[in-house]
């Protein structure tokens, strides 16, 4: 125990504090003289292990399983998620976490194929990484996919897929699932007529705000996203304004997903981010009380997570725990989607932020880490 004296120490590893520590377990009792130290640090010691998932093994996997399972045939959704190594003891199905509150996975839809709709408490958001020709459609809207796009689909929301294309079409999932799990708050309905079917013409709400921040009378009064798709044309668009100036130390040139009606995160409970790092650009080295799930979308370079050196490259996932330090590398042009849990460390006002202040803002590096099937 921290801060306690040594007979303190000794005390509580007496035969007699040992011996009533297991006599109370019988009836469901614990002693918080004992667990305060491990269960209340004075920083964030989470379970969650840095880790990052290869193209080539996403690649491997994702081909096998279309040749196992359909969306019609072993489950809703053809999707492997990242499960976090240090977060396996969860049970069931170690919550799918891939952080300690963030579920990310990748689907594939081939074509032809139809993922029926369903609804859930958890709230979901998709970034495309190959492809085109598919659709989500969600309360009655289709909202045809394309490489690059950011799609937020808000809870209990009625959403499915099909796919109208010629070529396979594969897009990183993430959802609060691990959070909701956690303080039981899970439903789940089936649409019963399998694929729900459109109400209002193709990609709605993108013709809506087509004018981009300009906002149509009337939207000041949504809570739910009113704006489904996020091109990628625009994103990159607004990178280069930022590129007119200095880049973030940390970031690079970063911009933020939002709901154009509240100004808040696009997804309530996760906050999503896209950041361009240029050619040789070395951000400083950060921790903060979140954690983040990246997708290198282009380019390749490394990032080191607490000394540990994680190169990665276009197609690449890889995971930064909560008050880990973290630093960017970029060997080439580079885009990096991230998804983050912003959102609920801000509803607890648990986030915070501290600079690395030593070897002008650098880690130094004490291993790599090598990844599977590369």
């Amino acid at each position: 125990m921290a801060g306690v004296t040594p007979e303190v120490a000794e005390f509580m590893k007496s035969q007699i504090v040992t011996d009533f520590t297991k006599e109370i377990a019988q009836y469901n009792l614990g002693p918080l003289w004992e667990a305060i130290p491990e269960i209340m640090n004075k920083t964030p010691k989470p379970h969650a292990e840095a880790y990052l998932w290869s193209k080539e093994l996403i690649d491997k996997k994702m081909a096998e399983a279309a040749e196992i399972f359909t969306p019609d045939r072993g489950g809703e959704r053809r999707a492997i998620y990242f499960q976090n190594p240090g977060l396996t003891y969860r049970k069931p199905w170690g919550w799918a976490s891939t952080s300690q509150t963030i579920y990310a996975a990748v689907q594939m839809l081939l074509p032809g194929e139809k993922a029926p709709s369903h609804r859930h408490s958890q709230s979901a958001l998709r970034f495309i990484s190959k492809g085109t020709g598919a659709y989500t459609i969600v309360q009655g809207e289709r909202i045809f996919m394309e490489e690059g796009d950011f799609l937020t689909t808000p809870k209990n929301l009625w959403h499915g897929h099909e796919h109208l294309g010629t070529e396979p079409m594969l897009w990183m999932d993430a959802l609060d699932i691990p959070t909701l799990y956690s303080i039981g708050g899970t439903f789940f309905e089936p649409y019963e007529d399998g694929l729900q079917q459109p109400g209002v013409p193709d990609n709605f709400s993108e013709q809506r705000y087509r004018g981009g921040m300009i906002r149509p009378v009337g939207d000041d009064k949504f809570t739910v996203a009113p704006l489904a798709n996020y091109k990628w044309d625009r994103t990159v668009d607004g990178i280069k304004g930022l590129m007119a100036f200095d880049p973030d130390p940390h970031h690079g040139f970063a911009v933020e997903y939002i709901n154009p009606s509240t100004g808040k995160s696009a997804n309530p409970t996760l906050g999503t981010r896209m950041q361009h790092l240029p050619a040789g650009m070395h951000t400083k080295a950060l921790r903060h009380t979140h954690s983040t799930v990246y997708h290198a979308h282009k380019g390749e370079g490394y990032t080191v997570i607490n000394g540990v050196r994680f190169d990665w490259k276009a197609g690449d996932y890889f995971v930064v725990p909560n008050w880990a330090w973290y630093e960017h590398k970029a060997t080439t042009d580079s885009y990096l989607f991230s998804v983050n849990d912003i959102p609920i460390m801000d509803r607890f006002e648990l986030e915070q932020e501290q600079a690395h202040d030593s070897n002008n803002g650098h880690q130094e590096i004490i291993s790599e880490f090598k990844a599977a099937f590369r």
